[in-house]
């Protein structure tokens, strides 16, 4: 038991736990957390899945970082019981005998002589250091008077608050990991949606984005309205730094998207024997819409991708949600048979090139050119939903944190102690004073007091 006492008590098994608590969170606060494999997988590689197996992509849930708190916990809880006993006997219950030579041996002494009686000097002392509001025990030992002056007890326990404030905030941290709820809701204008795990629901019934002179985005605003059985009950707009709150829920403004599920795009169709034939398409993706031409044909965009790339195998595949290099598959027909198809990008519209179908209509195709113009698609509004049961606890502790702080360095305890014994009919009176910290003060106050005994021979 004693083994197990010194272990979990030791300054050294408190500052290991600290370094490798802090090492975490830096690796938390770098690596985004709570992403999915394939957005892992894009930004690190073959690394992605080592560190989910690892849980650093949800650092602050995992079993190994509770642990290492619960482990901190029970530090500070057997360093603080160890010292609170001594503190509290030493704050309720003082030995208020002292040893004169004890006492002229510290910094801070002093030693007068009175022409009156143990008792009456003893008085005299009393009075000037109730005056200065110490609070004094007294306690007579055969020929001898000890007194027990007193101040700003409380600072006593100044560390064992900030060790309390700690544990409040551990106590958050670990509830708040292990029940916390983070989850992101993707909302496009007028729909709605169950906040996770909650008896509401929330709509979105504006979505804007603002931007700078530059195209980079200002703002995101959203406005949401909270339901209840279907029946609004708050409505708020929702910016970066202003969250909407609701029965321990915040909505916070996270990001945008877009909806390309269904985009309308434009596409341009021109023929290299004819400069002057140009149409101009506006479809959907999914629908038909008739060239015009001699040739009646029928054009389809069938596919689009916002940032096309090939992967494996040369297949094209989306790399984000942002247009970074958007492209529409697009597919020609006649009289319903099937006659060309290919790629079409905007931001490389000479990449463009359609393959027949057959080669009876290659001739035909080869003079056909399109070019992606433009494209539309809705925007949805990114929010995270966090719920944090431990919140409360950690501003707790925070306050007791500080309050333990101010204690051990503004309000430090103060002592004086004085042995009062006959000599030969006079009063030989010996006085010292004890102060962890503000010395200079002390020593001002007891160098006020000190002389005020001198004077009253």
């Amino acid at each position: 038991m004693k083994r197990f006492l010194k272990f979990f008590s030791s300054i050294k098994l408190a500052i290991v736990l600290l370094i490798i608590l802090a090492v975490a969170s830096i690796l938390g606060t770098l690596i985004p957390q709570g992403r999915t494999l394939e957005e892992y997988g894009a930004r690190y590689g073959q690394l992605a899945g080592l560190l989910m197996k690892l849980q650093l992509t949800g650092l602050y849930h995992s079993i190994w970082y509770l642990a290492l708190l619960g482990l901190f916990a029970v530090n500070i809880i057997i360093c603080t019981l160890e010292r609170l006993g001594p503190k509290y006997r030493r704050a309720v219950a003082p030995r208020v005998e002292s040893d004169p030579k004890a006492l002229l041996a510290l910094k801070l002494k002093d030693r007068a002589k009175r022409n009156a009686p143990p008792a009456e000097a003893a008085a005299e002392v009393k009075r000037l250091l109730t005056g200065a509001r110490y609070r004094v025990k007294e306690a007579a030992v055969g020929p001898r008077v000890h007194l027990l002056g007193r101040k700003k007890v409380l600072g006593l326990f100044g560390s064992d608050m900030v060790h309390l404030g700690l544990l409040v905030i551990l106590a958050g941290g670990i509830i708040g990991g292990a029940t916390s709820i983070r989850d992101n809701i993707n909302l496009a204008e007028g729909q709605v949606k169950s906040a996770p795990k909650a008896d509401f629901e929330i709509r979105l019934d504006k979505f804007t984005t603002e931007y700078y002179p530059d195209g980079s985005v200002k703002a995101w605003k959203s406005d949401l309205t909270v339901l209840e059985q279907k029946k609004p009950v708050l409505s708020r707009t929702v910016t970066v730094n202003h969250p909407l709150t609701y029965k321990g829920y915040s909505f916070y403004q996270t990001s945008y998207g877009f909806n390309w599920d269904n985009p309308g795009v434009e596409v341009w169709a021109k023929k290299k024997s004819d400069p002057a034939f140009l149409r101009k398409l506006k479809v959907k993706v999914g629908e038909r819409a008739v060239l015009d031409d001699p040739d009646k044909t029928t054009l389809a965009v069938t596919k689009f991708l916002p940032d096309f790339v090939l992967g494996e195998n040369n297949e094209p595949v989306n790399r984000s949600n942002q247009p970074n290099n958007p492209a529409a598959f697009v597919e020609g027909s006649r009289g319903g048979t099937p006659v060309f198809s290919g790629w079409i990008f905007a931001n490389y519209p000479d990449f463009a090139q359609m393959h027949a179908a057959n080669d009876k209509d290659k001739e035909k195709t080869t003079d056909l050119a399109f070019e992606l113009k433009s494209f539309d698609a809705g925007q949805f509004s990114v929010l995270e939903a966090a719920k944090d049961p431990g919140v409360p606890l950690i501003w707790l502790g925070c306050g007791l944190l500080m309050f333990g702080l101010a204690l051990a360095f503004y309000w430090p305890t103060w002592e004086i102690k004085a042995v009062i014994e006959d000599a030969q009919g006079r009063s030989d009176i010996v006085v010292g004073g004890i102060a962890s910290k503000n010395r200079e003060a002390f020593a001002a106050e007891f160098e006020t007091l000190t002389s005020a005994l001198r004077k009253s021979k």
